[in-house]
């Protein structure tokens, strides 16, 4: 049985392996479509393209928090193991597939069926002590960020060594081999710390709903470049292509190493407090994607996505860390559950509203709307903040603050 600190140790590789084989195929589902539907049938790949993306989000939102509650009741490690199995599953499906309908359909179903972030979140919760939780999270993004930077690479590398069928059969071997060294993790305490949870203390109506909004706004503001984003690079600051890469993983690398140190600093304090905190980073990011907007040519713009990437790295975990400190332990999947749904529709909002936005604005003023999509974002956490304005519970500290 392995210690609480090397399961922590074996999650966080399992959790990074295992999102870099997803991401594997990430950019490479519209060129399987295209390949699918030949030239008659290129009407559809617009169509099936955007499917192909949003409805797995769809499903995943949907169907998320469901896998949650199973987890509270029976243990997050099945639900961490379901989850691995059910990717392997329709990664493995979608090698073999020659119909682009049942290819969108076996990615809906891949999002129905995961959940492998919120279970693996929920399952850390419960190994690690409770004064770290902020870090913990935070390292768990850490390793979705860089699985997610690297596997791209990887799978651009298989697409143009062997094809697509190879690239996903890949994934599936990855994910039975994480789904094998998820046998060793130990049992979770989710059925037995119901025993040692802390009485609830009640509070302020509406803080949860805010903090899911606020991870909606902020992963919206996340996502909304990814509409534009190669085309404003290459046509806009007449950058080459590799630039389009360089600049792209700039954000993911600095979020990856800022992330577990925000995450030490957050421990520290109350959840009103780093609210307080999150909403002057947010508006830091405003004026980061301001200076982005601005930059006019690449050595500008790839500062402001190194700034902006160590920013992140004080959002989205932090957010799901005050769910953590908020709700209480046999709830906690569940809670993390809708987090992670909310993150979600945000993405799944912030790709709608960049490409309408590119539209509206033109592609050279497309990151003046992620600017003002964060200064939302700061006035959305400012409005969550005043639903704890009540002295008694401000000063509680957040470890000890449940529901």
């Amino acid at each position: 049985m392995l210690a609480d600190g090397r399961a922590l140790r074996l999650l966080i590789i399992i959790q990074f392996v295992s999102m870099g084989a997803m991401e594997m195929s990430g950019p490479f589902w519209p060129l399987q479509i295209q390949h699918l539907l030949g030239p008659e049938g290129a009407g559809y790949t617009a169509l099936l393209s955007a499917m192909v993306y949003a409805g797995p989000m769809l499903a995943a939102m949907l169907l998320t928090p469901m896998w949650g509650r199973l987890g509270d009741r029976t243990g997050h490690k099945p639900m961490i193991v379901r989850a691995l199995l059910a990717l392997a599953l329709c990664q493995g499906l979608a090698a073999i597939t020659l119909d682009p309908w049942l290819l969108v359909g076996i990615r809906v179903m891949q999002g129905a069926l995961a959940g492998f972030l919120a279970a693996a979140q929920a399952y850390a919760l419960a190994c690690c002590d409770s004064s770290r939780r902020g870090q913990t999270l935070a390292r768990l993004q850490s390793a979705t960020a860089v699985g997610s930077l690297i596997g791209p690479v990887l799978g651009g590398w298989l697409m143009d060594v062997s094809g697509f069928a190879l690239l996903c059969y890949g994934a599936t071997v990855i994910c039975l081999l994480c789904a094998l060294g998820s046998f060793f993790l130990p049992a979770d305490k989710a059925r037995t710390s119901k025993k040692k949870a802390v009485e609830p203390v009640a509070l302020p109506k509406g803080w949860l709903g805010g903090i899911l909004l606020v991870i909606v706004l902020i992963q919206a503001a996340k996502m909304m470049p990814q509409s534009f984003y190669a085309l404003y690079v290459a046509n806009i600051l007449h950058a080459p292509s590799w630039l389009i890469g360089a600049t792209y993983a700039a954000s993911a690398a600095t979020l990856a190493i800022s992330a577990p140190l925000w995450g030490r600093l957050f421990d520290r304090w109350q959840p009103t407090h780093t609210l307080r905190v999150i909403e002057g980073v947010a508006w830091l990011c405003a004026l980061t994607l301001a200076a982005t907007a601005l930059a006019n040519e690449w050595l500008g713009f790839l500062v402001s996505r190194l700034v902006w990437g160590i920013w992140q790295g004080a959002l989205l975990p932090v957010a799901y860390a005050l769910i953590a400190n908020t709700i209480s332990v046999n709830k906690q999947g569940f809670a993390l559950g809708l987090g992670n749904s909310a993150a979600k529709a945000g993405a799944l909002l912030g790709v709608v509203l960049g490409g309408l936005g590119m539209g509206l604005v033109g592609l050279a003023h497309s990151f003046w709307l992620v600017a003002l999509t964060y200064a939302i974002a700061a006035i959305g956490i400012r409005w969550v903040r005043s639903f704890n304005a009540t002295p008694d519970r401000s000063t509680l500290s957040p470890h000890t603050y449940h529901n």
